[in-house]
């Protein structure tokens, strides 16, 4: 994994790897919290492709503890760049609490979420 992001420093701090896998799709694991001082971080990350294919990208939360609306408004946003440019994003394996947040937004229903990257890579 190439880390992209910053090494936490802080319990909690947020930090991005990133691999690209078969066929141009990017896989970024996410680990910390999702909030408004790493909304930027995020939305960097996912938003920054690099070649000509469609952006592709599995996003695995599994390693997320906590998420607010700051990280809902950064998913949507690179949902909407990504279909935008004929690609799309999918959330993988996120965590109890950071799944109900997304079940409660209905953001499952407009963003593929998987149990495991491996299920949202074949999806």
């Amino acid at each position: 994994m190439t880390e992209t992001h910053g090494a936490a420093r802080r319990p909690g701090q947020l930090s991005i790897g990133h691999i690209a896998v078969d066929g141009g799709i990017r896989v970024l694991t996410v680990r910390g919290e999702i909030d408004h001082p790493g909304k930027d971080i995020l939305s960097e990350a996912l938003l920054s492709s690099s070649g000509a294919m469609p952006p592709r990208t599995v996003l695995d939360l599994s390693g997320v503890t906590f998420m607010d609306s700051s990280g809902i408004n950064v998913l949507i946003a690179a949902h909407q760049a990504m279909r935008d440019a004929h690609g799309w994003l999918r959330l993988a394996g996120p965590q109890t609490p950071v799944l109900r947040l997304i079940e409660l937004v209905g953001l499952d229903q407009v963003i593929a979420c998987h149990p495991t990257v491996e299920q949202a890579l074949t999806a």
